[in-house]
């Protein structure tokens, strides 16, 4: 399992800044943790920097290599320009280490003739080549380039499309070094159209060379490139490429042996000879090629056989959701020459689960017997991630997980990735201008109790993209998960409350409140917040999602708290909406609303809150004439027993509510209302608080509607509720994203 430290920090300069740091947190200085194996005190490194032990050897990585040298698996590398091993030169990296690009165009790493690369990973401890940015994105920097001696049909002394390095000669068996265990990712930065990075390129590479168990993950342009050259490459993955998976051209004569191809955005697999092929060039691509899986959607078929093609013989090619098997453009007379003279040959291909408009293949030619299918497992597993890929890949069903510790300060755009298993040991604070984007699918897991807490400060955004499917999941890291582990989730705008206009949440200590209604704190959607809760004191808790002056062009949908040490869910004051909300196990209020708040909410399922399913106030100790009052509509409401509190609080003089819709089960009390609240029954005399069509059913033993006593009784209205959509039981829309139900 690697891991890495994500820590968001803000740096004094003009502009506020995200940046990965390896610094601890103990500024203490002291020589006895010097040589105790780990980064601690104020050290930079392990065993180094700071105030008290030897400088840390340089992780700055750029330059040129024309001697020997072998990097630390312990240290954390910064690629920011280009890294060119020469003729002579040699270097090794060791297994485990990670090496970080920023730079676009500008950072990559090349061997040129005659020297020579080892990449030393293991299926638990690959080499990893990665994205130094806040936020990864395909194209962040170039990739890694390795140029040989081998023929290649360009020519004997070729430059190299990127890098600018010659390649092609006449050594066949040319030893570039070994590349093993290397997964490569973010690259594919662009010059233009035609001038592009791959995550790996290989020029003229001879077969004395190894590359063997090499993934590229989420490159701009191919996965891999073959551009001439001997080199044979097995156990190879590409997954999610912007062009090509893996392509090869130029006359290459190695061979292909496991290939496991997702997500291409173009053709899976790129066969050429040469672009306008001249008569007579040699050689032409040859290559034999087994054990294939090409996973769709692509666009020019699983296979692309192009510029003249080459001498392919291909066996046991598995493909799955693609529309199209070959593709040969109509107009490419080398390639078709090819074909009816049997050059291409594919035998066992399997076409399954094809997408609307299969074609096995668009060649229109008369040989159309160069494609015999048959029952193929492809690269191992047929569409499934093959077991060879399993540890040391990203983003497929079997890949090991990569963890990354969380805190700090955000204060620009940062995205998560979902392959990532996020560790949030204390606060995380996205200020004013900082956006945090979470996608589906990712996990973070906390502890640390009241010092572990996500906050969205007023300014600041949040948008949590969970889908039905593949909910964000915000959970304990404890081995034994327990009500309070971690904090919770706090949000602070800057919408009305009834507290004042410049309040310091209760959690947290962030402002919150202000006169803008329709702020916008971000989108929160599919979010599951789990053993929440940590307690200050009785009177100083987090909730699971706690809504401070939030406005109401956030959008807060499909949330669940589950097994929280307070209230699921809470809004004080504001105006946001609350959709299809879930709190299961609360250890006090299922849903809770206060201060003024004057949004609405549609589709609650509560069950199994400790005190009220439902608790609503305006303002404690209600001074007369203080706005906002609270003011909601609420709808198609469920709360499932038992409750100690009612399965509505109206509390600390209510506010004014409308309720329809509203399904109990199990509980021994509807409404609660303290004898000695004289705000709340003088709204309730008012007319203040509707509830129609409210369902008591499966009543517990001493039942009671409402313990009201006032003179009005009417104020509720009795009739058959569906609730959130199936009574009691789990409604349709929280089916699949939710737990405990």
């Amino acid at each position: 399992m690697k891991k890495t430290f994500l820590k968001f920090m803000m740096i004094a300069s003009v502009l506020g800044t995200v940046m990965v740091s390896c610094s601890s947190d103990d500024d203490s200085g002291d020589k006895n943790t010097c040589s105790d194996g780990i980064q601690n005190g104020d050290e930079t490194g392990v065993d180094c920097g700071g105030s008290s032990c030897q400088p840390c050897a340089s992780t700055a990585l750029e330059g040129e290599i024309s001697d020997e040298l072998t990097l630390d698996a312990s240290l954390e590398y910064e690629l920011k320009g280009k890294l060119e091993i020469l003729d002579g030169g040699k270097l090794t990296i060791p297994a485990g280490t990670v090496i970080k690009a920023t730079g676009g165009t500008a950072s990559y790493i090349a061997v040129a003739q005659g020297g020579q690369i080892f990449v030393n990973g293991t299926a638990s401890d690959p080499v990893v080549m990665t994205s130094g940015e806040a936020s990864p994105a395909p194209g962040n920097w170039g990739g890694l380039v390795v140029c040989g001696k081998a023929p290649t049909n360009k020519g004997t002394a070729v430059t190299s499309e990127v890098a600018d390095l010659t390649y092609g000669g006449t050594v066949s068996d040319d030893n570039s070094g070994v590349i093993k265990y290397l997964r490569i990712e973010y690259t594919g930065a662009t010059f233009t159209n035609d001038k592009e990075f791959n995550g790996l390129s290989l020029f003229g590479v001879g077969s004395g060379t190894t590359v063997e168990y090499v993934q590229s993950y989420n490159g701009g342009d191919d996965g891999i490139e073959f551009f001439g050259g001997t080199v044979t490459g097995k156990y190879l993955v590409s997954t999610n490429s912007g062009d090509d998976g893996i392509d090869f051209a130029d006359g290459w004569n190695g061979n292909g042996d496991f290939w496991y191809i997702s997500g291409a955005a173009f053709a899976g697999i790129e066969g050429s000879n040469l672009a306008e092929e001249p008569v007579g060039v040699d050689p032409v691509t040859t290559t034999t090629l087994s054990n294939i899986t090409v996973v769709g959607p692509v666009t020019e078929g699983a296979l692309y056989y192009k510029e003249g093609g080459g001498n392919f013989t291909i066996d046991n090619f598995y493909t799955a959701g693609t529309d199209l098997g070959v593709k040969v453009k109509s107009t490419d007379t080398p390639a078709a020459t090819r074909i009816e003279a049997e050059a291409l040959k594919i035998t066992n291909m399997q076409f399954a689960s094809v997408a609307d408009g299969f074609e096995k293949t668009d060649y229109t030619g008369a040989n159309q017997s160069f494609i015999s299918e048959g029952i193929a497992t492809g690269a191992g597993n047929g569409a499934a991630a093959p077991d060879w890929a399993a540890g040391w890949t990203r983003g497929l069903d079997n890949s090991g997980v990569t963890e990354s510790n969380l805190e700090g300060t955000i204060t620009s755009a940062v995205s998560l990735q979902a392959d990532v298993k996020y560790l949030l040991t204390s606060k995380l604070e996205i200020l004013d201008g900082g956006e945090l984007t979470i996608p589906a699918g990712t996990v973070i897991e906390a502890t640390g109790q009241t010092s572990s807490y996500i906050a969205v400060a007023q300014g600041g955004k949040i948008f949590v993209n969970g889908t039905a499917t593949e909910p964000v999941v915000m959970t304990s890291g404890e081995a034994s998960p327990a009500p309070g582990d971690w904090g919770g989730l706090v949000v602070c705008g800057k919408a009305p409350t009834n507290k004042g206009t410049a309040v310091t949440s209760e959690v947290a200590d962030l402002t919150y409140g202000g006169t803008v209604a329709d702020d916008n704190s971000g989108s929160i959607t599919y979010l599951r917040l789990e053993y929440t809760g940590a307690t200050f004191t009785n009177s100083k808790e987090f909730n699971g999602l706690s809504l401070f002056g939030v406005g109401s062009e956030t959008t807060v949908e499909y949330v669940q708290s589950y097994n929280g040490n307070d209230d699921g869910i809470e809004f004080f004051g504001g105006t946001v909406t609350g959709k299809y909300l879930v709190s299961t196990n609360s250890g006090d209020d299922g849903i809770d609303f206060a201060d003024g708040w004057n949004g609405n909410g549609e589709f609650w399922y509560i069950s199994g809150a400790a005190f009220a399913g439902i608790e609503g106030s305006n303002l404690a100790e209600e001074p007369v004439g203080v706005d906002p009052v609270t003011t909601t509509t609420l709808s198609n409401i469920t709360v499932v027993g038992p409750v100690t509190e009612g399965a509505l609080y109206y509390k600390e003089g209510g506010g004014k509510f409308t309720i329809d819709n509203l399904y109990t089960s199990g509980i021994d009390l509807g409404i609660k209302v303290k004898s000695t609240d004289a705000p709340a029954a003088t709204r309730i005399e008012a007319g203040d608080l509707v509830i129609t069509n409210i369902q008591f059913d499966a009543k517990a033993t001493g039942f009671v509607e409402t313990d009201y006593t006032g003179a009005k009784q009417d104020f509720y209205t009795e009739g058959t509720a569906t609730g959130a959509g199936n009574g009691a039981a789990t409604p349709d829309w929280a089916t699949g994203w939710t737990v405990g139900l």
